[in-house]
């Protein structure tokens, strides 16, 4: 399934910034980023459910927040793309 990630990670302090970057660092290894702090990464339900634990542990809940939007196998009819476009399409296969 295609899941959409946000998130918004308090950076006033030194220990925010840190937070930040370990974010960012666990969506790099899920998914896509699409913008600053969204990532598109498909998953499946146990993936999903390791993914957002993941994030959990990293954030502190009382200054940040984390966003998942679960759009499913039948994603392609519901993402609208203006602009740039990502790098890979989220169904094909990347090659390193």
């Amino acid at each position: 399934m295609l899941v959409l990630v946000t998130y918004d990670v308090n950076t006033e302090t030194a220990a925010g910034r840190r937070r930040l970057r370990n974010v960012a660092k666990a969506c790099v290894n899920y998914g896509q980023r699409v913008q600053n702090s969204v990532f598109e990464c498909m998953l499946d339900a146990a993936q999903y459910a390791l993914f957002k634990a993941e994030l959990a542990a990293l954030i502190d809940p009382e200054t940040d927040s984390l966003r998942f939007y679960r759009l499913g196998n039948h994603y392609a009819s519901k993402v609208e793309q203006i602009g740039l476009t990502p790098q890979w399409p989220q169904d094909g296969i990347l090659f390193v």
